[in-house]
């Protein structure tokens, strides 16, 4: 599969009075994170929560800072993570991904809506009893 990008709006959701940013954003589901640029926690004054161990791609462990909240939206999903301040553009992972029911279309190199759940984002509650 080639490599796939999204356009996500991200903001903070503690101060509403910041506009939000669209990023094109690396959508990679091996990855499980948000991972965001130095520059975009700065522009959106996000708060660092904690330091977290951090093993990249080439298998080398880092740490970074993992700040927070941040508010994702894409298409008419939107969810609520933290994120990790690494790298040199946006990077969307699973967690986030799974959080919004969103698939890749791999015919197409796209993220989109999972089309069994086109209004409303679905998910998986096992063990759960009404």
């Amino acid at each position: 599969m080639g490599i796939i990008h999204a356009n996500i709006k991200l903001s903070n959701p503690v101060n509403r009075e910041l506009n939000s940013i669209e990023v094109k954003s690396l959508v990679d589901t091996r990855a499980l994170h948000l991972c965001i640029p130095e520059h975009l926690k700065n522009q959106l004054d996000l708060k660092e929560l904690e330091k977290r161990e951090v093993t990249i791609a080439d298998g080398t462990k880092k740490m970074c800072s993992y700040v927070g909240p941040v508010k994702i939206e894409f298409k008419n999903r939107s969810c609520f993570t933290g994120a990790l301040v690494l790298g040199d553009t946006a990077l969307l992972g699973a967690i986030p991904m799974e959080d919004m029911d969103l698939v890749i279309n791999p015919a197409k190199l796209s993220l989109t809506v999972n089309p069994e759940n086109p209004n409303i984002p679905g998910g998986v509650a096992m063990g759960l009893k009404k």
